[in-house]
């Protein structure tokens, strides 16, 4: 059926808001911002098969925006764009009729992408270039939006309310962390009901989980030379559709279902009490460089949406390394980006986001600017009042890395807890400075913005980098299984002076392993600010050296559940510091202790020991390099905590003893601090009770361990 062929009462001019295909119960409205465009097809296909696909020619347009009420169609409807213009690569225009592009604001896939050379925009070839024009049609291979109806039945949904203070987050995949989970049933594995299925929820309430943090939920690309290769994107960080959730994590057949089923996994989530952050990748799409496909943004209005090179406008400015960068420099691409912010915080309901290579949404022009139109836009936006916001605070681009430079309202990965931590307790000297710092909440970094320590997520391991067991197991990547002559992925791992590479029947070089993986726990979990977990560390999940595993959709990176007697003694050893945590305030502090660790003079509520008993002076800090142990008093009557109504509270003291040295060394108790303590965690005897009584002076610290001492006070501990 032609355009021609449609009734005069078919199509009437419909309205430029909201963007994307909105569905009135008795037709839908389609809206497509195409500024440089000269005319825009609608293509309706019945089928994903459909060969003969209906063609409505959009009439109307607004301030670049093309669209038309088209009545009786109703949800289930699957379609995509042909964008008439200039096509000149050499100047940064790339429209081309010839290929079918996907409505940005798709709120459902109704059929995914299949390469083939007849998606890209220029002639495929070895001798090609992309400034020449490719005929072919792309509607057999290209993916396909779908018209669904949004009302959904959250009934009596609850709202967790968490603080920021009382956050603990663990970052998940959807697929991997269910597809070996042996009480999961064997068809939920992998999907978003199979996330939110009892056993799930009761693990990570077990670990002290309050927010779950998703890896890529966006409906993503997998790239064609992984699939020529054998593999798949398995993190999916290469976004296409910003408002669909990721069809494959569905159990659902229908791509409405999966949106239904995202949203019931959310519901369920909630209900447990534990809320749902989701990993945004809003910096760049799957569409890559000027040598990329043409499958949406690029077709329909190319130099508004993404950043070209100034001169050259047939390049790509790539902060990001995939290829390109959003322009968010625009109003358009500004307000796509925050339409989809919002609908994934008003209408699928989750509670915060976590933006990938943040740095790259802040560059105003080339520069990072924290106060650019994105910050500002996103910060003034009422709906968003309540959703918590997190900064991967870095990009690739010159003067990428700002960690500690994000506004007030964010929190950030902080990278450089993740170093210092990991060279301590390798072993490296002249960081006392730097672990007080990362101890207390990293006030260097974000004390002096009007921050609190919740500013700072706090992470030792994440999905990009080694595992936790394989960070204390490999001095060296082992990413052959990526074929690409394990060339990918950050050079080396340093020495951790454990042993053998990989697994081992060496029993002192396993216990060696096991402590420091305590360690590197308790340090987290004892560290102010917010702790995040990489899902499957609490499991000793390993990757057998694999530090770059995006591209390995199997059981090298998915979660191992089934647990041997060791792994099992880490996971309960695990939950015991998660609970101690979550038991005493003093872990969780609202505000600074005031003063800078590596003053001459201790904060009130804090004060910081050298091994011998007295306390650190500014010599101590800045002179004594070799020093390799450390220890810290948390005063639970002098330090300032509140409760959740800001009501001042009283805890008990601590002692916290840090021996990141290769031998054993004696911790004295200074003599105004000796009375009745009780050892709550010895990361050498991880078996032993809670609450033994120690009454000594000193303390024998074995090599690399992590002590914890308590002392009740009279008042309950809340």
């Amino acid at each position: 059926m032609t355009a021609s062929a449609f009734p005069d009462d078919f199509q009437e001019a419909g309205k430029p808001f909201p963007q994307g295909a909105t569905w009135s119960g008795e037709g839908t409205n389609f809206a497509l911002f195409a500024s440089a465009a000269t005319q825009v097809e609608l293509v309706l296909f019945s089928a994903p098969d459909d060969t003969a696909p209906r063609v409505v020619r959009l009439r109307d347009c607004s301030n670049g925006i093309w669209h038309s009420y088209l009545k009786g169609i109703h949800p289930g409807q699957l379609y995509g764009y042909r964008v008439h213009g200039l096509f000149d690569a050499a100047r940064g225009a790339r429209h081309n009729p010839a290929k079918l592009l996907l409505d940005p604001y798709a709120k459902a896939i109704g059929r995914t992408l299949a390469w083939d050379d007849a998606v890209f925009g220029w002639p495929v070839g070895p001798d090609a270039d992309d400034r020449q024009k490719d005929e072919r049609d792309s509607a057999p291979f290209a993916p396909l939006a779908m018209v669904i109806d949004e009302r959904f039945d959250w009934g009596d949904e609850p709202r967790p309310d968490v603080q920021w203070y009382d956050t603990v987050i663990y970052e998940a995949h959807v697929k991997g962390m269910t597809m070996l989970h042996p009480e999961v049933p064997e068809e939920l594995r992998g999907t978003y009901a199979g996330l939110a299925s009892d056993p799930v929820l009761s693990h990570l309430k077990k670990l002290g989980v309050t927010a779950i943090e998703l890896m890529p939920v966006h409906h993503f690309l997998h790239d064609r030379h992984l699939i020529e290769k054998g593999l798949r994107n398995y993190w999916g960080y290469n976004s296409l559709a910003f408002f669909a959730p990721e069809p494959s994590y569905a159990k659902a057949n229908d791509p409405a279902g999966a949106v239904r089923e995202f949203k019931e996994m959310v519901k369920r989530f909630h209900h447990a009490g534990l809320q749902v952050i989701i990993d945004v990748v809003y910096n760049h799409t799957a569409e890559g460089n000027h040598l990329g496909p043409t499958l949406s943004l690029k077709g329909i209005d190319n130099l508004t949406y993404y950043r070209t090179m100034p001169d050259d406008p047939r390049y790509y400015l790539d902060f990001t390394g995939c290829g390109n960068t959003l322009n968010l420099v625009h109003p358009q691409p500004l307000r796509f980006l925050m339409d989809s912010v919002r609908y994934w915080a008003t209408e699928m309901h989750v509670d915060g986001f976590r933006f990938d290579l943040a740095a790259a949404l802040g560059r105003s022009r080339k520069e990072v600017d924290p106060y650019g139109p994105f910050f500002h836009t996103l910060y003034q936006d009422p709906a968003l009042a309540h959703v918590k916001l997190i900064a991967e605070p870095w990009d690739i681009g010159d003067d990428g890395y700002h960690v500690g430079n994000f506004p007030v309202g964010w929190r950030e990965w902080n990278g450089k807890y993740r170093d210092d931590v990991r060279k301590l307790w390798k072993g490296e000297s002249g960081l006392l400075s730097a672990i007080a710092h990362r101890l207390s909440g990293s006030a260097d970094l974000y004390q002096g913005q009007d921050r609190t320590p919740s500013a700072s997520i706090n992470f030792i391991t994440a999905h990009d980098g080694f595992t936790l067991e394989d960070l204390v197991s490999y001095n060296e990547k082992h990413n052959e299984a990526n074929k690409d002559d394990n060339r990918d992925g950050s050079n080396h791992n340093d020495s951790w002076n454990c042993g053998a590479e990989g697994p081992t029947e060496d029993s002192e070089i396993v216990a060696l392993r096991e402590r420091q993986k305590r360690n590197l726990w308790c340090t987290l979990f004892f560290s102010q600010g917010v702790p995040m977990i990489c899902g499957g560390d609490e499991l000793s999940r390993t990757q057998r050296g694999n530090n770059n595993s995006y591209c390995q959709d199997n059981e090298l990176a998915w979660t191992a559940w089934r647990a041997d007697k060791r792994r099992q003694a880490f996971y309960n050893f695990a939950c015991r510091v998660a609970a101690l945590r979550a038991e005493h305030p003093i872990f969780r502090r609202r505000n600074f202790t005031g003063r800078d660790p590596d003053a001459a003079e201790n904060s009130p509520g804090v004060r910081w020991f050298r091994s011998d008993g007295n306390e650190m002076s500014s010599n101590d800090w800045t002179e004594q390099g070799w020093m390799r142990t450390l220890a810290m008093y948390l005063d639970g009557q002098a330090a300032e905590i509140r409760d959740g109504y800001g009501r001042r509270v009283e805890d008990d003291d601590f002692l916290l003893f840090l021996n990141a040295h290769h031998e054993g060394i004696t911790f004295e108790v200074p003599e105004y601090l000796r009375g009745k303590w009780q050892v709550e965690i010895d990361t050498d005897d991880p078996t032993q009770p809670s609450d033994q009584p120690f009454n000594g002076d000193n303390y024998d610290a074995s090599a690399r361990s992590f002590i914890v001492l308590r002392r009740p006070r009279h008042s309950a501990s809340s």
